[in-house]
């Protein structure tokens, strides 16, 4: 099953770096990893159950997993050095395949939904970032600039810019640094 999953998922991701998402169906999808329809459906359910799957196999090769790690720190400053940097390696990671998702998910509802669904978990990890940086005045409104900071879309737009991928972390790690100054001047 593990082969199967692997074959459907590996098909999923070239046919939507090659062609978009509307043209990956459980039929294409089925032909080209060498199962049938009713295989796929029983692997994932539906072709957002894919994927999701493919999200999921996509972040982990990204190195996502190490997310955990960096949510454990018990300094609020590692904890935001390790949150920037994590984001931008990850959408350095794979920049070309993150543009076509997040650009299919914008005018496509229903890939839109799982793109989205991606998107709040990470705002909700740039919350217990501000939570762990000491900040209860304004939360919401650090988490969402955090949040924005860390969106593939901004690190896209500094590469896209001239910004190297190094140089395009480090832009942003100095602006996540500056939404909270006070704290890490206080714990200095």
């Amino acid at each position: 099953m593990d082969q199967t999953r692997a074959a459907v998922l590996r098909a999923a991701r070239a046919q939507l770096e090659a062609k978009g998402y509307r043209k990956v169906t459980m039929a294409s999808l089925a032909a080209e990893s060498g199962v049938t329809r009713q295989t796929i459906h029983n692997l994932f359910g539906t072709k957002a159950g894919v994927l999701e799957a493919l999200f999921d196999a996509i972040a982990l090769d990204g190195g996502m997993d190490g997310m955990r790690e960096v949510m454990t720190q018990s300094s609020g400053e590692a904890m935001l050095e390790g949150f920037v940097r994590m984001f931008c390696r990850f959408w350095a990671g794979h920049r070309l395949l993150h543009r076509r998702i997040h650009g299919i998910g914008a005018v496509d509802p229903e890939l839109g939904v799982v793109v989205e669904a991606r998107n709040q978990r990470r705002r909700g990890a740039a919350l217990r970032v501000v939570s762990r940086m000491g900040v209860h005045e304004d939360a919401g409104e650090r988490a969402a600039a955090l949040a924005a900071l860390t969106s593939f879309e901004f690190f896209d737009a500094l590469v896209e810019n001239g910004a190297d991928e190094d140089r395009a972390t480090q832009l942003v790690l100095e602006m996540a640094r500056e939404l909270f100054a006070q704290q890490l001047k206080q714990a200095r």
